[in-house]
Order: structure tokens, then sequence, then C-alpha cells
């Protein structure tokens, strides 16, 4: 188990990171912004609950596997740039298609967004290896077996970006709202988040 102390110092830092500018919190304020409060929200969810994949892989030991293969690491890699391009490329072919309060707020488009977020979240190797080396700075191994404490400290940080990117999925969309009230600007809000995009997936594949 956590201890009181532990928990905070642990809780103290993962906001702070979370709340760091980073690609998460770039795709997740330009899809609210071009698609809605609930767009964004949803997205969001999503990327909060693909920590819960790498949690997994920290636990059983598969991230020291991959982190120590070039091979895999490079195809992790490639795979997770190439998915945030083609998301990018999906938001500028359909521009200015679904206005802000629109579609997305049905079931089905929230759903899709929230997978979206899931995966483009699950498959960035980047993820993978931050928590390979956050999670075990804050592991006790007097308080009990380590693999049970870290698979506590990756559903506390779970739990905290989905706050987070939820309240910034929120707002973002609000500011979406109040600017795609000018039908000109819808658009270039969903050219901006497909930008966004492809610049994330782009700067994946060719970063070492």
């Amino acid at each position: 188990m956590l201890s009181t102390p532990q928990t905070l110092a642990f809780l103290a830092t993962a906001l702070v990171l979370t709340a760091t500018p980073g690609p998460d919190n770039l795709m997740v304020l330009s899809m609210g912004m071009s698609r809605g409060r609930r767009a964004g929200m949803a997205f969001g969810l999503g990327c909060a609950l693909g920590c819960l994949s790498h949690t997994l892989l920290a636990v059983v030991g598969i991230s020291a596997l991959v982190a120590a293969s070039p091979l895999a690491f490079g195809l992790l890699k490639s795979l997770g740039g190439a998915y945030l391009v083609w998301m990018g490329v999906q938001a500028w072919r359909h521009a200015g298609r679904v206005p802000v309060g629109g579609a997305t707020g049905d079931g089905a488009s929230l759903r899709q967004l929230f997978v979206k977020g899931l995966v483009a979240n699950a498959i960035n190797p980047k993820v993978v290896l931050f928590f390979l080396a956050f999670l075990p700075q804050f592991v006790v191994a007097a308080q009990g077996p380590v693999a049970v404490q870290l698979g506590l400290l990756g559903l506390l940080f779970t739990a905290q970006a989905a706050l987070l990117f939820g309240l910034l999925g929120h707002f973002s969309g609000g500011v979406g709202a109040c600017l795609n009230r000018r039908p000109a600007i819808g658009p270039w809000l969903d050219r901006l988040a497909g930008t966004v995009f492809i610049g994330l997936g782009l700067r994946l594949l060719v970063s070492r």
C-alpha cells in the first residue's frame, strides 16, 4: 500500500508534470477548440485512460524490454507518429464540416474521439519511457510488493490526468464555441487542430 506522504508527494509531482504544456495538453486543447467542450473532454479522457496501458506495461516489465530494444522502440515510435499525422490529415480534410456543438455531441462521435485519444496516448513510446522512469521513483520497497505500488501509482496518475485533461477540454471548448460563432473561423479551428496533430506526429517520427 501507499503511505500518505508517499501519495501526496507523488500527486503533487504528477499534477505539475501533467499541467506542464506538452503533446497531450496541446492535442486536448486543439480538439476542444475545434470540436467543442464535450469533444475535448472525451478526447482528454481517452488520453488519460491511455496511461493505464503504460501502467500495466511498467508493472509487468515490458516497458523495460521496449526501451532496451531499438527495433521495438523504433517501430512503436513510427506507429505513434504515423497515427498522429493521419489524425491531422483527417482534420484538414474535414475542416468546417462539423460545427462546434454539432454532430460531435452524439454518442458515436464522442466514443470515436475517446478511442482516438486512448490510442494516441497508448502508442506513444515517450510516455512508455516516462512511466518506466517516473513511477519507480516513488516506490518504497519496505512498504510492500513493488508491482502493487506501481499499479496504484499508475492509477493515481491516470485519475489526476483525467481531471486536468477534462478541465482543459471543457474550458478550451468554451473558447472554441465563442470563436465559432463566426462561421468563417470554424474551418480554421479544424485546420489548427490538424496542424498540431501533424506537427506532433512528425516530431515523434524524426526524434531520436
